[in-house]
């Protein structure tokens, strides 16, 4: 299948003029043998490559071009499918836009096109934003990754051991989340495990769905129960609710307040995270819940943001104190073009709407370093804590390596 690919990289800093003559004739060469068609932009620091062909030879080109020293950076801009070719030349021809007039590099693009409809099609627009704006989304270089490394506080702390509640249900592992900048724990979250500390989808798979609802407000006061042997007066903790479970049982939100209390917490202590993976039904009487809990003083988060029934028209009745970005927007995001587009325009909604904004499962440096630099402050994942069950496990802190 025919594939459209675009990607930008930096020129590795060891490069000089000669060994960009020699990538780009080896670039057109190989490209001619694979029938790949395609233009190639150079700036004095960053390339813009369009490359197409079929699926499997870009595939294979692209996972090479990746791994070649000479690139650095490597962003996956686009990548798509169509039934026609837009450049006619195999091989790869090279524009170097600081020796090139752009009204030129434009008649020279309509030259090189198949497609007579070029100015409106999508590749063009790519190709005219670089062109006159450069690069999409680069890191500060305060915030490159190989100038950080992580440190642990080696800080924990556990629940005494005798059991909380006779027989169970269930059981938690908490997971702070972090501003690592200020090296400040902003609040907990409390994870579900299973009473042998197992998978919660392990748990949840034994309830039938007519108890699903009851079954969830009863781990929380689990929940809250061992948050308040844990949590110090100026912490905070966060807990997971399916949407149903606050307009299906009468009085919910009330119940959730005297649990609060008798856990010895204060209602600002508690973030409630409302769950993305489960459709709204009744959204009139979710609202009204919502407002019981701004009533209450307790905190409301929208969780897995991202992954399951986003509602934009919630968020246009309804602004939360948190947004949870699901780990799929997170993950090797300073590769991908299409999700750092995604975060960067919902950074500037959360900073215009006064929300906070969280990074869900950040595993790799690459990944915080990307989103710290585009203005993500909050973080959690394994990069900085896992979860610990019944307790609060060692925090790991970014510090910038010392200069030599």
């Amino acid at each position: 299948m025919l594939t459209t690919l675009i990607y930008q990289s930096q020129l590795s800093a060891e490069c000089s003029d000669n060994d960009l003559e020699l990538l780009t004739r080896e670039a057109s060469e190989k490209n001619r043998t694979m029938l790949v068609t395609g233009i190639l932009l150079f700036n004095g620091t960053e390339f813009f490559q369009v490359l197409e062909g079929e699926e499997h030879v870009v595939d294979r080109l692209f996972r090479h071009i990746c791994e070649d020293p000479r690139h650095s950076d490597v962003v996956e801009l686009m990548r798509d499918y169509s039934a026609y070719r837009r450049f006619s030349d195999t091989g790869m021809t090279l524009f170097e836009l600081q020796k090139i007039d752009t009204t030129v590099l434009t008649d020279e693009l309509h030259h090189m096109s198949q497609n007579r409809s070029l100015p409106d099609d999508r590749v063009f627009r790519f190709i005219k934003r670089f062109i006159t704006q450069g690069g999409w989304y680069r890191s500060s270089e305060d915030f490159n990754h190989s100038q950080w490394q992580m440190v642990s506080n080696q800080c924990s702390r556990q629940i005494s051991p005798q059991p909380l509640v006779e027989n169970s249900i269930c059981t938690f592992a908490f997971q702070p989340i972090v501003e690592p900048i200020n090296g400040r724990v902003s609040s907990f979250e409390a994870l579900i495990r299973s009473p042998t500390g197992k998978s919660p989808e392990e748990l949840f798979s034994t309830i039938a769905p007519e108890s699903l609802y009851a079954f969830d407000l009863e781990t929380k006061v689990i929940a809250l129960q061992q948050a308040g042997r844990i949590l110090r007066t100026d912490e905070k903790i966060s807990i997971n609710l399916f949407p149903g479970s606050l307009y299906t049982i009468p009085g919910s939100v009330a119940l959730l307040v005297e649990h609060i209390r008798q856990a010895g917490l204060r209602p600002d202590q508690v973030i409630i995270e409302i769950l993305e993976t489960e459709l709204i039904t009744r959204m009139d009487d979710f609202h009204n819940s919502l407002k019981d809990i701004r009533a209450a003083g307790i905190g409301i988060a929208i969780d897995d943001f991202g992954s399951g029934y986003s509602r934009l028209s919630l968020l246009s009745k309804f602004q939360p104190d948190k947004i949870k970005l699901d780990r799929a927007l997170i993950v090797d995001i300073h590769k991908n073009g299409i999700k750092q587009a995604m975060i960067a325009a919902i950074v500037k909604y959360c900073e215009d709407m006064g929300i906070k904004l969280v990074a869900e499962g950040v595993e790799k440096k690459e990944e915080w370093c990307w989103l710290q630099s585009i203005g993500v402050k909050l973080f959690q994942g394994y990069l900085f804590a896992r979860p610990c069950l019944n307790g609060i496990g060692e925090v790991h802190w970014p510090v910038r390596n010392p200069k030599i």
